[in-house]
């Protein structure tokens, strides 16, 4: 990109930042808001009497003034928004192809910042027995984000590890206005009920041999939360149903990879399925999380860069009144 272009880009983020100061877009003082340069950021927010926190990265990479697409990944259950980061490597996806990609951290009941959690419907830990508002906070994130980015709004976007893929899920039942796609990772959908305004696409991700969110449902032998979750092929089968798919799906296997894809589905709204055989409770493609006996990523497929192609194919439909 030009030195031209890279100044029109920081010239375009100035502007939307000065106007969130005016107009209070963020609820900030003025000294609080400051010129998005490429790199990671951390904003924080209050949201139903919560301060919350995420991280927003901001790619060099990206092109002409915006708008631009936002991928929200959640981290998983005593997760944060930097292990989310670490685990992932989707800002390498972003710097790639050109999106923001934002970092949201969950809550916990000794405000410990490693010890996050999500409140996906039937999990999990403090964020569901608290009953906290993530799916708020959700799109609270976004408009604080407005504030001082160009936002596309039809390719917004949510994924997430463990608790964080289930709360994807509960975004595909409750937001479905705001999020244009969701890719699950490692977890199932534990929210009822599940009520979608619109066909929404998905795509998982999952292990067979998790034993933290067992691929066959049920209480995992290593799960920190006891939880009886819901199995991939019901959570698939809703997704299915809902979008209005091809009962039997088209099936490619590769490696320790097979691949499910149900199609003719309303809006288009595909529904993907990629299980990794004999695969544990891991991000494929990505990193461990580090903590002692963490199963390690499957290395067949890549889900950051397998996730953003789904996503970059699946933007919000166009409604009849909007043409």
């Amino acid at each position: 990109m030009s030195r031209m272009g890279a100044t029109a880009i920081l010239f375009a983020l100035v502007a939307m930042a000065a106007v969130g100061c005016r107009t209070g877009g963020t609820g900030k003082p003025a000294d609080e808001l400051r010129a998005l340069t490429p790199g990671d950021h951390t904003r924080t927010l209050v949201h139903d009497g919560r301060e919350r926190s995420y991280i927003l990265h901001v790619p060099a990479s990206l092109s002409g003034a915006g708008p631009y697409p936002v991928v929200l990944v959640f981290h998983g259950g005593s997760g944060n928004a930097q292990t989310a980061i670490e685990m992932t490597g989707f800002n390498d996806v972003a710097d790639t192809h050109g999106f923001l990609v934002v970092y949201p951290n969950g809550t916990g009941r000794f405000s410990d910042e490693r010890l996050l959690t999500w409140n996906g419907g039937g999990c999990c830990a403090y964020a569901q027995e608290a009953n906290v508002d993530d799916v708020g906070f959700v799109r609270a994130v976004i408009k604080d984000l407005e504030a001082v980015a160009p936002v596309d709004r039809r390719r917004i976007y949510a994924t997430g590890m463990s608790n964080g893929g289930i709360l994807s899920h509960r975004l595909g039942c409750e937001a479905a206005d705001l999020i244009a796609a969701i890719a699950p990772v490692a977890g199932t959908l534990n929210f009822s009920p599940c009520a979608p305004s619109r066909p929404i696409p998905v795509i998982m991700f999952h292990g067979t041999a998790d034993e933290h969110l067992p691929y066959e449902g049920g209480v995992g032998r290593r799960s920190l939360v006891g939880v009886d979750f819901a199995s991939v092929r019901e959570s698939v089968d809703f997704w299915v149903r809902a979008n209005g798919c091809a009962d039997q799906p088209r099936t490619e296997s590769f490696a320790d990879i097979r691949h499910d894809i149900w199609v003719a589905c309303t809006d288009s709204a595909t529904v993907e399925l990629y299980t990794i055989i004999d695969g544990g409770h891991a991000w494929p493609g990505g990193r461990s999380s580090g903590r002692p006996g963490a199963d390690e990523p499957a290395r067949s497929v890549s889900a950051s860069k397998l996730i953003w192609d789904f996503f970059a194919a699946h933007p919000m439909p166009v409604r009849e009144k909007e043409k």
